[in-house]
Parts: C-alpha cells; sequence; structure tokens
C-alpha cells in the first residue's frame, strides 16, 4: 500500500529535527510551570504556573551516523534520549535482534537475565539468547519467563525476577534484559532498579505500545489494586533496541493498542504528525514497514525531546499522559487485563477531549478529527458499561497527577498539536464529561 510522504523522509537516513515552544499563563497556585533547557540549568527547580506545550519542531538527535562497525547494518535510526551522562540511544530498524555486536556493546559483566513472558518466549527468547552470546563464550544467560497479560504486573510476580536473580547468584555486574510489552518492561525495569540497588538493563519493545511509549523514559513499576503504576521507579536502560521485525507477529488488537499512543503524540505537540496520520491510517492497520517505521520513529523523537526536558515528570512530562487519568480510571475498574492499556488511553482521550470542548478551550473539529481518527484505529471511544462517575472519581483521586488534594489533567487547548496540564477548570465540565459517558 502506498504510504503519503511524511515531513521527512519514511527511510531515515538523514538527520531529522523537531523543534518545541513553551510559553506560560499567569502563575495561579497548584499548577506547574515548566521552564526552558536554559532555565532548568539556572534554577534547578520549577516554579508554579499553568503548562502550556506549543510544539514546532526542536531539534532531536535523530542520527543517521553509522551506529555498527559493519557497513551493512541494518539500523535505519537511531534517536537518542538526552540525559548527560546517562542519555542512551534507541535503535529502530528491521532485522535487529540479528545483530548481535549491537545488542552486546551494552551488556555489563558477563552475566545476563533475559525477563519475558510465556508468549514472547517461545517466539524470540532463542534468537536473542544467540545474539548476546555470539562470539563470546564468556556470556552466561539466564531467563525467566512470567505469565502474559496486565493482570500479572504486580509485587507477587516481581518476585520471581528477584528470585530467579538471588538464586542464580548475579552481581551488581549483571545486565537485565527486557524482551516483551510494557508489561515486561515496566516489571523488568523496577527490578533492575531495585535489585541491589541498581544493574544495567536493556529493553527490547515487541508491541507498537512498549516502541512508541513505555521502553522510552526510564518509567518503570508494578499495579496496585487501587490503582495502576502507583508502585515504581524512574530508571533509565542502557539502550531500547527496537525491531520492527517483531510486529509481524503482533496481535490486530495489540497493534490498534499500540496506535492510541501514536495519535497522542500528534494531538498534543505535533500537528503536523497527526495530519500525517489520518492519511496513512491505512497503511498502518495493514503494517506497511515504511508507515511503521516512520511512525515509530516519529514517537520516539517526540517522546525523547521530552524526557530530555523533564525526566521525572514534573511538569512537561506530563503532557505526555493526555488521557490516562480517564484511561488508568477504566484499566482499574474494569479489571486489568481487560481493557488493553491503549484501549482504556483512547477512550480516555475522547473524554479529555471532550472536556476541553466543554470549556471552550478547542473547536468541534478538533473533537470530531479525534473521533475519527480513533474509530479508523478500531479503537473504542466510550469506556465501558459497568463504569460509573463514582467508579472514576474514585480511581481518579488516587491518580498520581494529583497534588495536594487537587486532580490535575491534561486538556488540550488552542490550535491542533497544544495541550495544557492543569488543575485550573471548571469542575463542572469534568462532571458533564463524566455523566456524558457513563450510564449512572
Amino acid at each position: 500500500m502506498a504510504v503519503a510522504s511524511s515531513p521527512s523522509s519514511l527511510h531515515s537516513h538523514s538527520k531529522t529535527s523537531v523543534t518545541p515552544r513553551h510559553s506560560f499563563s499567569s502563575p495561579s497556585r497548584g499548577f506547574v510551570k515548566i521552564l526552558s533547557r536554559s532555565d532548568f540549568c539556572a534554577f534547578g527547580r520549577v516554579r508554579a504556573g499553568t503548562l502550556r506545550f506549543h510544539a514546532n519542531p526542536i531539534k532531536v538527535s535523530a542520527s543517521a551516523a553509522p551506529v555498527m562497525d559493519k557497513p551493512d547494518s541494518r539500523v535505519s535510526t537511531v534517536v537518542d534520549v538526552d540525559l548527560g551522562t546517562r542519555s542512551y540511544p534507541i535503535y529502530i530498524g528491521p532485522g535487529l535482534l540479528d545483530e548481535p555486536d549491537l545488542l552486546q556493546r551494552h551488556v555489563h559483566g558477563k552475566r545476563v537475565l533475559v525477563v519475558t513472558n510465556t508468549t514472547i518466549e517461545p517466539l524470540y527468547l532463542d534468537k536473542v539468547t544467540k545474539a548476546l552470546t555470539h562470539g563470546n563464550e564468556s556470556i552466561s544467560v539466564e531467563s525467566v519467563i512470567l505469565p502474559d497479560g496486565e493482570q500479572y504486573k504486580n509485587m507477587e510476580t516481581l518476585m520471581k525476577v528477584f528470585d530467579k536473580a538471588i538464586e542464580t547468584r548475579l552481581d551488581r555486574r549483571c545486565t537485565f534484559v527486557a524482551l516483551g510489552g510494557g508489561v515486561i518492561g515496566d516489571m523488568c525495569g523496577f527490578a533492575a532498579a531495585a535489585f541491589l540497588r541498581g544493574v544495567n538493563f536493556i529493553q527490547i519493545p515487541t508491541t507498537l505500545m512498549a516502541m512508541v511509549d513505555s521502553s522510552v523514559g526510564g518509567k518503570t513499576g508494578i499495579n496496585h489494586p487501587l490503582g495502576k503504576n502507583l508502585i515504581g521507579a524512574f530508571y533509565q536502560p542502557q539502550c531500547v533496541l527496537v525491531d520492527t521485525d517483531t510486529l509481524n507477529t503482533l496481535p490486530d488488537r495489540e497493534l490498534a493498542s499500540g496506535i492510541a499512543e501514536v495519535v497522542k503524540y500528534g494531538l498534543i505537540r505535533d500537528a503536523a504528525f497527526f495530519e500525517w496520520l489520518e492519511k496513512n491510517m491505512p497503511a498502518l492497520l495493514a503494517r506497511d514497514p515504511s508507515a511503521l517505521s516512520y511512525a515509530i520513529k516519529r514517537s520516539c523523537e517526540n517522546k525523547a525531546e521530552v524526557v530530555s526536558l523533564d525526566e521525572k515528570e514534573s511538569g512537561l512530562r506530563a503532557t505526555l499522559n493526555l488521557g490516562h487519568t480517564f484511561g488508568h480510571a477504566i484499566e482499574t475498574g474494569a479489571g486489568y487485563g481487560q481493557w488493553l492499556h491503549g484501549e482504556a488511553v483512547a477512550a480516555g482521550m475522547v473524554m479529555a477531549v471532550d472536556m476541553s470542548f466543554r470549556l471552550g478551550w478547542i473547536d468541534e473539529t478538533i473533537q470530531r478529527r479525534t473521533l475519527d481518527i480513533l474509530q479508523q484505529a478500531n479503537l473504542p471511544i466510550t469506556p465501558p458499561d459497568m463504569m460509573t462517575v463514582d467508579k472514576f472519581k474514585n480511581t481518579m483521586a488516587v491518580d498520581k497527577k494529583v497534588a495536594d488534594g487537587l486532580l490535575r489533567l491534561i486538556l488540550l487547548k488552542g490550535p491542533l498539536g497544544n495541550c495544557v496540564f492543569t488543575g485550573d477548570y471548571d469542575r463542572n465540565a469534568l462532571d458533564e464529561t463524566l455523566r456524558a459517558y457513563c450510564k449512572s
């Protein structure tokens, strides 16, 4: 299927750049204002104010420079997450699991623990083990196979990783490797952050959701019965290795779930990307390799820029959670694993956009285009029937973005590609949105 031309080449062999601009409304209690990169250096803290985010291209290090010693490397793009001494590359390309040099350069020590699940293990564990040990007999690889599903992202399952690490006497020079989707990445990263107070780890995402979002930026953790991702740590990997060929085994439902996070970037900060998605959604759903590679690259560039400016979510990074407060409530209320993360986020974004429209912050065109693109991606646009107003409110009350009892939300404001992270909104608009999407 033909793919429309993108703002930059789909085959990334030239430097790319994207650029953000920030503007702020007047300071007000309970809101977060994010300063520029130079302001961060000068002040070392975040001042109070409402965060607005406007997106024009800002330079992200997406390099076409050779990343392998071999001239025939299949790495098509490298996006660098700029965090000073903790910076790391995101390698993107087909067949990267067949390039052992690429993976081995990020292994510390001689002991590796691969964390994966029952679905991914028969597909890719042997390939990753061979890549880790090829030409290097000194590397010893252990593995732990976890059950597959969001419902297992908990302390009981996490302990299986620690059990394996301790039983096999891994030391501080070991490397953990997360091989799987977002659940595996989050749990392996959290285990790496906590085991012996921190060991090296590598992300190998195998779902679109993990490739464009959860594997990038160092958010790790597990769920609690009362709320999603409430227990965790910020802990950055040594690298993220995105082998786009692994998407060939991804179920259609999981592919659509990942597309929800891709659409998010267009809504909050990248209008040109949103317009590209509108034109190329059929190609993405048909798994056109060029379309998928570009969507992954552009999403990673957007997230890398935000993470480099606000690693630990003091304000700006929170904008990446458009729809997530509503979506996490759906996941918790429906029962972990009943709805995929991207499905819940899609319905949550619709609710956030609806609320933005009720506040008069966006026009009806943006609301309609949001509904259209999510429906085109075969994603839900309403929460499940069992979600009530009270269920939403009770779960949202323990959301990580609550500060001093004030629920702050990411909402759209202004032209497409602009958003705010704020608690300064009419509570009636929130109530009206909840009532509009809940039966009781």
